[in-house]
């Protein structure tokens, strides 16, 4: 029951099923989804352990960096996952996804350095 619940409450709040949706299109970075959500890094590390917790993420370390991507070992999560997402229109990361993409691009530029609000940088390593 306590499973349930918490998988549940993993798809209940509005910035995991965007960052869900953002994973949709394969791993991202922490530093990625952060610049995509505009968000700060402990705020968006929350969410994702949140995630990650109830079994929709894998994670793995790359130097300092984590990245994250949908884990669908699961057939009952994997399911719902989709069901989830399928729902979730395009529309509605938009925003997200212009973000991502410049930032992604800053990352290949710049000479690979990019500069997080929380004054970390992201190498571009992470990529």
């Amino acid at each position: 029951m306590k499973e349930i619940m918490n998988i549940l409450k993993a798809l209940s709040e509005e910035t995991r099923l965007r960052i869900l949706k953002l994973l949709e299109n394969g791993e991202l970075c922490v530093c990625d989804i952060v610049s995509a959500l505009d968000m700060v890094q402990p705020k968006v590390s929350f969410h994702l352990g949140v995630l990650k917790e109830a079994g929709f993420l894998k994670d793995r370390k790359q130097g300092r960096w984590t990245h994250y991507r949908l884990d669908d070992s699961d057939f009952f999560r994997r399911f719902l996952l989709l069901s989830v997402l399928e729902r979730i229109p395009e529309e509605s990361v938009t925003a997200e996804r212009k973000r991502l993409e410049d930032f992604v691009q800053g990352k290949t530029s710049k000479d690979n350095v990019m500069p997080l609000p929380d004054k970390k940088r992201c190498a571009g390593r992470c990529k």
